[in-house]
């Protein structure tokens, strides 16, 4: 029960701190937007950023993946710590790696730019290669820090980790207000710099503070090397998916006009939001009680239920409220500053594109951390493979056509599918859905959801078309209450979910 309860209020403290670093991310994103707008200069941050992504993403990424469950297992019962041979031996071997990947793709910058970003020319392909050799400084920096955070968290601490993205958020939004007016996209660039020495610095606290001795080691034959080892083809295979649908995405986005990587990146982010915040707030504790109930298939099931009912309850008025006001969002979001309406217009289409990935990929969490917990992870990157293909083959045969929204819509039916495919195995494999109870409370969501559309439709019909406040507004108040409602009606559980929420959060 100790350990229980511990791990539960570990959860909701990351939880809150991580839900302050994500709204921080989000004022960052609309200072950027309000200060460069949507056009060839934030489109080539956006692609240099995406490269240093996918240096992070298959190596630094998945070496902590791999290295957490081996150094918690490690620290677990530790009074005092004498060190961990395997941190020591990842952390040695990854910043080398993957600083000398970092300069090697730095002195191929120019054509490997022009491979991920074909579109941009001239001034635009320039500055790209600049931008990509200044953000590539920072892959030691970020993957230096995401070890250090697991090695904390296998120590039972957690705050730092979760507060990581506060001071590098912050960073940013001053660089963009101050010096980016003056400096141009240098200052972004050069803030994601500073941001990440912030970020690592912060993780220095802790390492400090507990004495944990860390020191450079090459010994890749040792037992916890040689297990983490085991690990990283399917996360490596993983993040590479993640990354692949990224680059490719904005290297097809940067032939399709300019502000086109920026409306994609821009829409996902908003879209993103009310996801991250809803998986991070109520979902995530959810994680460590699957693991927990692994052996018990009755409260697995339970457990997939209450988080696919908690995600669908409160993201659907969510995206009602985008459905029906896309332009006030995002005007409201991004529109001001060099963020003129013809970038508005074109963010709108993205978010509108978005909205069917935003539910398909809520459920997907859900279901995917289920299979994790009991031991199954082929299965889910397998899925993930097939996605990307969706996706790649949607934005080369789409964005001719339809431009940014055929992009959009490719990455949302690669979304949908994954979330069909991983629910069908979860419930044939393991027995982690309830066929019944599964239709039941999706049939409760459509219908809930087209009320709350109506209704949030008919009241905008109404408000004041040049008040985006207002208009944004009003459509999330009127689907929120409407969509309530619709649950009353039918008396469907999920009713009480809102409710649960305020209690819990007041309770901690």
């Amino acid at each position: 029960m100790a350990a229980r309860w511990s791990i539960g209020r570990a959860a909701v403290l990351v939880a809150g701190l991580t839900g302050v670093s994500t709204l921080l991310g989000f004022v960052r994103d609309a200072v950027i937007a309000a200060v460069y707008g949507a056009g060839p200069q934030l489109d080539a941050y956006f692609v240099a950023l995406g490269l240093a992504n996918i240096v992070l993403g298959l190596l630094g990424t998945s070496l902590t993946r791999a290295a957490t469950p081996v150094l918690a297992r490690e620290a677990d019962g530790e009074e005092v710590c004498r060190g961990h041979r395997t941190f020591d031996v990842v952390i040695s071997t990854s910043v080398v790696a993957i600083g000398a990947l970092s300069v090697a793709l730095g002195v191929a910058a120019a054509p490997v730019s022009r491979v991920l970003a074909p579109g941009l020319t001239g001034e635009g392909a320039d500055l790209l290669v600049l931008l990509t050799r200044i953000v590539l400084v920072t892959t030691v920096l970020v993957a230096a820090t995401d070890l250090l955070v697991a090695l904390a968290q296998a120590h039972g601490v957690f705050r730092w980790g979760a507060l990581q993205g506060v001071p590098f958020n912050l960073v940013m939004i001053a660089s963009a207000g101050l010096l980016g007016p003056h400096l141009g996209m240098v200052a972004l660039a050069a803030g994601f710099v500073v941001g990440s020495l912030a970020r690592l610095g912060l993780q220095l606290v802790p390492l400090v503070r507990h004495r944990w001795p860390v020191r450079a080691r090459w010994d890749l034959r040792s037992p916890g090397v040689r297990e983490m080892g085991a690990l990283l083809p399917p996360l490596v295979v993983g993040q590479a998916v993640l990354n692949v649908n990224t680059l490719v995405d904005r290297a097809v986005a940067s032939t399709v006009g300019e502000g086109a990587v920026s409306a994609v990146f821009l829409g996902w982010r908003l879209v993103n939001l009310p996801e991250m915040l809803v998986v991070a707030a109520l979902v995530a504790p959810l994680y460590p009680a699957m693991a927990a109930a692994a052996d018990d298939p009755a409260r697995m099931r339970h457990l997939v239920h209450r988080g696919l009912a908690v995600s669908l309850t409160l993201l659907c008025p969510v995206a009602v409220a985008l459905l029906v006001a896309p332009e006030a969002v995002v005007t409201l979001a991004f529109g001001r500053g060099a963020f003129d309406e013809q970038a508005v217009a074109l963010t709108a289409v993205a978010v509108l594109c978005f909205l069917p990935g935003l539910l398909a990929l809520a459920c997907r969490q859900v279901v995917v951390s289920a299979c994790y917990a009991v031991g199954d992870v082929r299965w889910p990157v397998a899925v993930g493979v097939l996605a990307m293909v969706v996706n790649v083959v949607g934005d080369l045969t789409l964005a001719p056509i339809w431009g940014v929204a055929g992009i959009v819509a490719a990455t949302s039916a690669s979304l949908v599918l994954a979330a069909v495919l991983n629910g069908w195995l979860a419930a044939t494999r393991h027995g982690l859905l309830g066929g019944r109870a599964t239709g039941t409370l999706l049939l409760r969501t459509v219908v809930a959801t087209t009320g709350s559309a109506a209704t949030a439709a008919l009241l905008l019909a109404w408000a004041d078309p040049g008040a985006a406040w207002a208009r944004a507004g009003l459509a999330l108040v009127g689907a929120a209450l409407a969509y309530q409602l619709m649950l009353a009606f039918m008396r469907a559980p999920e009713r009480f979910v809102a409710l649960e929420v305020v209690r819990r959060v007041r309770s901690r």
